[in-house]
C-alpha cells in the first residue's frame, strides 16, 4: 500500500473564477489584477496527477512523499486543459 500527500497549485475553480468575476473561457482577463493568477491550474490537472501515479508501476518509490501535480505534470508529462503545464507550488 503506498501513502502519499498530494496538493494542487493555484486552483482556478469555480469559486475562483466567481471570485474574479470572469469564467473559464474568459480566465485571463483575471491577470490584470492578480498576476500570478496566469499560473492557475484546472481541477482537472490534479485529476490527471491521480491518473498518473494510479498508472506508475513503481508508485511505491512514492510512498511517504509530499507531492505536487506541477511537479508531478513535469515527471509524467501530461499538461493541463489548455495545454500547459503550471508550475508546482
Amino acid at each position: 500500500m503506498t501513502a502519499l500527500s498530494l496538493t494542487p497549485g493555484w486552483l482556478r475553480s469555480e469559486k475562483m473564477l466567481e471570485g474574479f468575476g470572469v469564467t473559464e473561457a474568459n480566465w485571463h482577463d483575471a491577470v490584470e489584477r492578480a498576476p500570478d493568477f496566469i499560473h492557475s491550474e484546472t481541477p482537472f490537472y490534479i485529476g490527471r496527477a491521480v491518473v498518473a501515479l494510479a498508472t506508475d508501476p513503481k508508485i511505491m518509490a512514492k510512498s511517504g512523499h509530499a507531492l505536487s501535480a506541477g511537479g508531478l505534470a513535469r515527471e509524467y508529462n501530461f499538461t493541463d486543459v489548455d495545454g500547459r503545464q503550471p508550475p508546482a507550488y
